[in-house]
This record gives C-alpha cells, structure tokens and sequence, in this order.
C-alpha cells in the first residue's frame, strides 16, 4: 500500500506542475472535470427535451434512460407513463414549472435580525415613520409610491393608500419568436395645433402667494372668487417632517439596526447568485431572440446639451461651416457675424477643428472642480460657440441644436432598444422661457417615440440677483410655474407650450451640491417674496417650493385630464448629508445617490420605499468618485432601485452608443452577469417617465403585479427567479418590521384586556366580601346605635359616650356618699359632731370630688381609648353592657376603698376631738 500510495503523490504532483503552467482564472474546472463535462451534457438534454417534448416524447424516454442508466423495458414503460400524466395535468405550466423553484436563504429562530426586541421595536418605528412621511408627500403631489411597500404600510395605517392603480392593459398576442412595440402614430404629435381642437378656458385666475401659486375660480375678479382648494404641504409641516427625519437618520440604535440589515442584504445576494446563478443563466437561454443587446433600455439621466459625443459634434459643426458659411449666427455690437466670420476671430478653418481642438471631453483636472467641468460645455473653450451649437434661445432660435438633437434621435430609432429622457434648462430669468422652449421643440419638429423630456432648474438665482435680473426668490419661482398655471387653465393661450408639455414627464434641480451653503431651512427663513439677499437659497428650500408648486399644478392638470409631472433632482452626488432627505421626502426618483454609501438608514429607507437611482458611474469617476469605489454594485446586490445613465455623453464617453458603454464598462469592471444587467435595464424602464401603455408593450401587460406575476421574460429577458428572490426578500424585511409593531401592539392589548378583567374581579371579590361583612354586622347587633354609628362622625358618637358615662359615674358617686354620710350621721348621734361633720362634710366634699374628677378622667380616658377600639371593631350590645359592669365594679372597688380609709382616718380624728 504504501508504493501505492507513492506512486499516487507523485502522479499528482507531476499533475500540479504541469498545471502551473497554465493559466485559468481559480474558479474555473480543468477541460478533462468529469464534473463540468456531465454537468454540460444534462444542460444539453435538458435543453433537446424542451424544444421537442410536446413532439416526441421518445426523446425524453430516451434522455432520461441515459441520464438514469434505465435499461429494462419496465422502467421505461414506468417512466413514459409518469411523464403522459405530467403531461396531461400540467400542459402549460410545465416549461415554468422548474424557473420558480429555486434554492432560498432562511433564517431560523425567534429573533431573526440580530439585534434586541427592543432595539428592532425602536428601529421599526422610525422607519415606518419615515415610510409614512414620504407616503404622504408622495400621495399628495400624484406621484408613484412602491406598491409592495405599501399594502404593508396600509396594515398599520388607519386609512387607505393611494396604490397608483392603473387601467388594465390586453395582453397582446405575442408569440416566443416576436418582437414587441408599441403603436406609433402615424401622424406628427407637433401638427396639431388648430385652435379648436384645444381644450376649453377655464376662466380660472392665479396668483402667487408666499411662494405657492393659487387658483381662483374667476381671473377678472380673484380678490372677490372663491379659491379652489388644491392641496399641497404647509412650510411648518414639512420643516417638522425635515426635522424628525434629520433625528431618525442619526439615531444610533437605528443606525445600527439598519447596517445590519444591509449587510445581511447583501450576503444574503451573494448566498443567492452562489445557489441559482446556473438557473438564472439556463432560464435566460431559454427564451428564443430575446437577449442584452434587443431588452428595452432607458438613459434615465442625460442632458440634452451633451447627449451627443465628441465626434458627432464635430462632424456636424464642420458640415454646418460648408453648408451655411454666410448664414448670421450671432450678433455683437449690434452687428451680425456670420458663422464664418465667427470661425474667423478665432483664427479657425474646418479643417484645423479635432476633438483634441474641441477639448470638451473631462479629465483628471475636472475632478472635484465643477467649475472647470461646467467651462467644458464650451467648444474650444468659447461661450460664443456653446450659445451657437447647443443653445435653444439664440440668434437662429437653436436651428443647429434642433438638428443635432435630431440625428441624436434618429440614431436612437436605427438601434430600436435604446431610450432616453433629455433634460433641458428653464433658468427662470424671465416669464417667456417656457414659450420660446415650446416654440423650439415645435418648430423644429424636435420629437421622437424614443425621448421624453425633462426640465432641469439650475440653482443660480445668487447669480441672477448679482447681475440685477431677479429681485428676490419669488420672481424666480413666478417665471417658472406661472406660465405651466396659465397653459394648463387656457391651452390655446399658449398652444406649442400645450402640446410640448404632453411630452415632459418631470422637473429636475441641477447645480453643483458641494457649494457650501450659507443658511439653514427653517421656520425663521425669509419667505421667497423677502429673499432678497445675495447668498443662494439653500436645496431644502428650492426643492421645498418646486415641490409645493408641482403639487398644486397636478392636482389642476389632473383635474383637466393632462400628464401630471414628477420631481426628479440631482441629489446626494456631494455636500450635506440633508440633501438625500429632502429627496426622500419629496422625489419620486433622483440622480446619483452617491452619499447614500455614508448614511445606512437612508439607504435601508431608499431601499424599503424603491426609490429609483440613476447612476452614473463614469460621470462621477471624473467628477466626485473613483470608479472602483462607486456604490453601484452593492447597491443592486442590496436590491435598491438603480439604473445605469450617462449623464454627459460629450464629456464622458466616446462611443456612438453612449447607453451601451456605460453598461459594458460596468460589466467588466465589476463582473456583472447577463442577469445583473438586463435587471438594471428593466429597473430603468420602470423608474422612466414613458407612459403606462408604452411600459405594458416594453416589460408586459401585467408588470405592475407584484413579483414574478409582473414579469415577462420574454420581454425582459429577467429570469422569473430573480424577480421572485427580489420580491420575496422585500417582503421579508417589510414584515420584519410590521410584525415588530404589530406584537408590541398585541402586547398592549393583552395587556389592558387582563387589567380589565383583573379589575372586574376585584371588584366582584370585594362586593362579595363587603356584603358577607355587612350581613354579619346586621344579624350580630340588631340594634339602633349601629344604624347611629354609621351615619353619624365618630367623633360625636364619642362626645355622647362621654357624656353618658360620666353622668352615670356622677350619678352613682352621688348616691353611695349621700348613703355612706346618713348611716354616719345616725351612728354619732350627737349634735356637736352633726355640726363638726357638716363643715367637714362639706370640705371632704370638695376635697373628695377634686380627687374623684382626676382619677375618674384619667380612668375614663384610657378605657374611652379602649372601648372606642372595640367599638369600631365591634359595634355590638354586648361589648357596651360587659364594658358597664366592668366600670361599676370597678369603681365601686376603689370607692369603697377610698371611703373605708378615709371614714376611718376621720372618725379616729373625731374620736379624739371629742374625748
């Protein structure tokens, strides 16, 4: 055995080192594994069962015969006969049958999260208080909140929610094989503007009002008209919400709490991909066509002034300068310039321009400098070319930005899967910014099935003050909502900006967040018509009125049947920590999200309320954050909502598909499987602004269900496990949390419930002890005095025993002397002696009755202490006639003592005057 076992070792060591040579990643099986070649032939099978089952059933008697190593004719008449039934029972269910088994993660035992009853008690009050505080700002402004999330909320709340309920889409007739899209128009969405096809004025009048527009039901007489009543929050209540939020975040034992659930999040994933990763990648070969490349994707956040790449900017600025050389583009002094002339200054040909020339794209320089990066906007480091190419307010009223953004879109269209949502600036520097935008969009027939719009609001009225466009705050947020009020009450007052805004989906707040702030949000804050000073309001405080204004002009467009907006601002990307809240409190969705990494409550409530985040990872790595410590990737394996955007294709990216880039560069850097990225795409479709019919054809009728019901692989090529192991540990953290609150409240409950029952049976106890008692008494004395001693103060029933006792001693006392003195004076029978005892009688008397008062009192004050006890305690006849009789033998002891003494000095006395 042991040349065995030598010549053993050094076959595997000769193995070993013919093997270092080779080089494979530590996770991969050599090609000879048995392990992975029978595990590569089942797939194999597996696969050649399902595409031909229905067909010919033979084949898989004879795979599983191979698989099995059946050889009797018995097993295989067994087998064909198990699989006929199966056939039969379950016909259509048997391809899904395998995708919603999978291996699942539990966790024992009573206490599940690792921390004390009372430590998870505290921690889920808080954040169901947060949950409920953005509940109510999201249900108030008309924008969506989780569903999953809330049908748990609405367990503990005393009033519906506000599920978001859409109409029910028909499924379509679709096949395996078949692609999936949406109707299109077959005419233009900009062409109709024929006056009478807009809908009716509605007379109404508004006026801003501390900061917020209100709406009056007559605009000649607004002062004297009823004001409608659309409801947004009170500054008080959100600055006390703000509050309350600031104070959850820092609390310790809800910052612990919530760490801990997302680390457990995020291993619970890894436990998760180590079991079904296999299953996820065969449930995704099994639908036919469907794969990364053809999945609906959507670029959730892209400004429109960057949305092309370097190359396409140059290409289009060169054929701009041959084909409209002598066209005037820009006029200075009071002279035009034409394009050429303008070219000219700058001592530039076509031919000189490169993309080295250009210098848009961002570098090492622009990190943590946004004020370089924002100078990047400027081709070759001029504003003059920025205002000509990628401005939609200029000379030629944005023809050249209209058709760059043109062949943006139609390059979408030729890739058919790829969607963005632009972004385009409303400054509020004046009231017809809003119209000029339409005007552009109209004009220039600026429109694709594959874009919506967003309109961004740089935060710069600092700037805007200094150079004396805007006199305070109000005038600022006036420019901006008031024509949305006008347009919306009288569409054919303002008809392109009608038909512009039925394809703007939201309101976005942009500017640099690490720009110090000098003032704190509260309720000593001047209000937005007294804001005159030069500092910048700080984001609290725009978010708070764009937030308050969007919330009142939904409710009035709801109410006229148009698209409501939503809020969707740069948020948590740098600065303060309170940015992240107010987007909490008040977004729909935001951007960036970077701080979330340092704030572990707010991230465990992002995650509890699936508040989408656009990421952008290559932005952020030239900007803020290095890529390799970007938080996207445990972000989505913690099962947040997010999505991977561009941002800035011009300054970022270099490809003509920017969307697709960005996805590659993720999936390599961070080893992302084809599950994790179509999973991404799907998150991007669900946090977009297209409509609910254009998500029913992109992700299917039913995606609005909860769970694997909302999916269809066939349109989002993700598997039903993964959607299902989402589903089903959202609902596990969620029911962590309600059944915490839930059990305290049982707890209560029971509580009162045995306190009342407690109660009931003391008292019962005690009435039924003090009417034994009291029959007692009643059958024992049968007398008045105890009726007397009930109702009357014992301190009077007192006096009166008082008084009885001691006329009864007095009367006594008088009877026995006056009979002692008679039997005296018959004994003597002298008349000296009558006289000598009548003046000795009489100070005797005296004397006797001094004594007799003292002792009596004393006497009577120690038993009247006594016998006041026993008469509290008894009450009874008896006791009084015993405590009588007790006094008079008493005293008629120590009377009868006294006066045999004293007679006896006396008479000795008299005996001896008389002899």
């Amino acid at each position: 055995m042991d040349g065995k076992y030598k010549e053993i070792a050094e076959e595997l060591f000769s193995r070993s080192l013919a093997e270092c040579d080779m080089l494979s990643a530590p996770y991969e099986f050599p090609e000879d594994s048995p392990i992975e070649q029978l595990e590569e032939r089942r797939q194999r099978l597996e696969r050649q069962i399902s595409q031909n089952v229905k067909f010919e059933p033979n084949i898989l008697l004879r795979a599983k015969q191979e698989l099995m190593k059946t050889g009797s004719a018995t097993d295989l008449e067994y087998l064909k006969e198990q699989s006929q039934a199966f056939m039969d029972l379950y016909p259509k269910e048997m391809e899904r049958e395998g995708e919603k088994e999978f291996q699942r993660v539990a966790i024992s035992g009573e206490e599940k999260c690792g921390v004390p009853f009372t430590d998870l008690l505290d921690a889920a009050k808080c954040v169901v208080k947060a949950l409920f505080i953005r509940e109510k700002y999201i249900g108030l402004s008309m924008q969506s909140f989780c569903r999953t999330t809330a049908s748990y909320l609405e367990e503990l709340s005393d009033r519906p929610l506000d599920m978001g309920i859409y109409e029910e889409i028909p499924e379509t007739s679709v096949t395996a094989d078949q692609t999936v899209h949406p109707p299109v128009s077959t005419t233009h969405p900009y062409e109709n503007q024929d006056p009478a096809c807009m809908p009716p004025d509605l007379g109404y009048g508004c006026k801003m009002v501390n900061g917020v527009v209100h709406i009056y039901t007559n605009k000649d007489t607004m002062e004297n008209s009823t004001e409608l009543e659309l409801p947004y929050p009170d500054l008080q209540d959100y600055i006390n919400d703000m509050n309350v939020m600031m104070a959850l975040i820092i609390n310790g034992p809800v910052k612990s709490f919530c760490y801990r659930r997302l680390q457990y999040l995020s291993s619970k994933f890894q436990m998760h991909i180590l079991l079904n990763e296999m299953k996820e990648l065969a449930a995704q070969k099994k639908v036919p066509h469907r794969d990364f490349y053809n999945i609906r994707k959507v670029d959730t956040h892209i400004h429109a002034a960057s949305c092309m790449n370097q190359k396409h900017l140059l290409r289009f600025i060169k054929r701009a300068m041959k084909k409209y050389p002598g066209e005037i583009v820009h006029v200075e002094r009071g002279k035009g310039q034409t394009l050429m002339e303008v070219f000219q200054t700058m001592n530039l040909t076509s031919f000189d321009l490169s993309v080295d020339t250009l210098d848009m794209h961002a570098d090492r320089n622009t990190f943590h400098r946004f004020d370089k990066f924002n100078a990047k906007y400027n081709p070759i480091g001029e504003s003059i070319l920025r205002e000509i190419f990628i401005k939609t307010d200029n000379h030629v009223q944005g023809k050249y930005f209209g058709h760059i953004i043109k062949e943006v879109m139609a390059d979408l269209e030729e890739s058919k899967y790829q969607n963005v949502e632009l972004r385009l600036s409303i400054c509020g520097r004046c009231r017809d910014e809003w119209d000029k935008l339409a005007q552009w969009a109209v004009k220039h027939q600026v429109y694709s099935n594959n874009v919506r719009w967003l309109v961004q609001v740089p935060r710069l009225f600092d700037v805007y003050h200094t150079k004396k466009q805007l006199c305070n705050f109000q005038e600022l947020l006036d420019n901006i909502f008031m024509p949305l009020f006008e347009v919306t009450i009288d569409p054919a007052r303002h008809r392109e900006l009608h038909l512009f805004l039925q394809h703007v989906v939201g309101l976005d707040s942009v500017d640099d967040e690490s720009k110090p702030e000098q003032h704190c949000f509260n309720m000593e804050s001047p209000l937005p018509v007294n804001w005159t000073v030069e500092d910048n309001p700080p984001y609290a405080y725009y978010l708070y009125y764009m937030y308050a204004n969007m919330a009142v002009l939904n409710h009035l467009r709801r109410q006229r049947g148009f698209n409501t907006l939503v809020l969707r601002p740069h948020c948590g990307e740098a600065g303060p920590i309170h940015h992240l809240v107010s987007g909490f409190m008040l977004s729909e969705n935001i951007s960036h999200g970077l701080l979330l990494r340092k704030a572990p409550v707010l991230q465990y409530l992002y995650y509890l309320a699936q508040i989408g985040i656009a990421m952008s990872p290559l932005s952020n790595n030239s900007l803020f954050l290095s890529y390799h410590r970007n938080p996207l990737p445990e972000y989505l394996s913690r099962g947040l909502m997010v999505s991977l955007s561009t941002d800035d294709p011009l300054q970022f990216h270099f490809t003509k598909e920017p969307l697709m880039e960005e996805y590659s560069i993720a999936a390599q850097v961070w080893k992302l499987s084809s599950c994790d990225m179509c999973e991404l795409a799907r998150n991007s479709v669900l946090m977009s602004g297209f409509s609910h019919k254009v998500k029913s054809y992109w992700l299917g009728p039913h995606y609005i269900k909860e769970g694997q019901e909302g999916n269809d692989i066939r349109r989002t090529n993700v598997p039903d496990i993964r959607v299902e192991y989402r589903y089903e540990t959202m609902c596990e953290e969620l029911n962590l949390i309600t059944q915490a609150i839930h059990t305290e409240e049982l707890e209560a409950i029971h509580t009162e419930e045995l306190e009342a029952i407690h109660t009931e049976e003391l008292e019962a106890i005690y009435t039924e002890e003090l009417e034994a008692i009291y029959t007692e008494e009643l059958e024992a004395i049968h007398t008045e005095e105890l009726e007397a001693i009930h109702t009357e103060d014992l301190a009077i029933h007192t006096e009166e025993l008082e008084a009885i006792h001691t006329e009864e001693l007095e009367a006594i006392h008088t009877e026995e002397l006056e009979a002692i003195h008679t039997e005296e004076l018959e004994a003597i029978h002298t008349e000296e002696l009558e006289a000598v005892h009548t003046e000795e009688l009489a100070i005797h008397t005296e004397e006797l009755e001094a004594i007799y008062t003292e002792e009596l009192e004393a006497i009577h004050t120690e038993e009247l202490a006594i016998h006041t006890e026993e008469l509290e305690a008894i009450y009874t006849e008896e006791l009084e006639a015993i405590h009588t009789e007790e006094l008079e033998a008493i005293h008629t002891e120590e009377l009868e003592a006294i006066h045999t003494e004293e007679l006896e000095a006396i008479h000795t006395e008299e005996l001896a005057i008389h002899t």
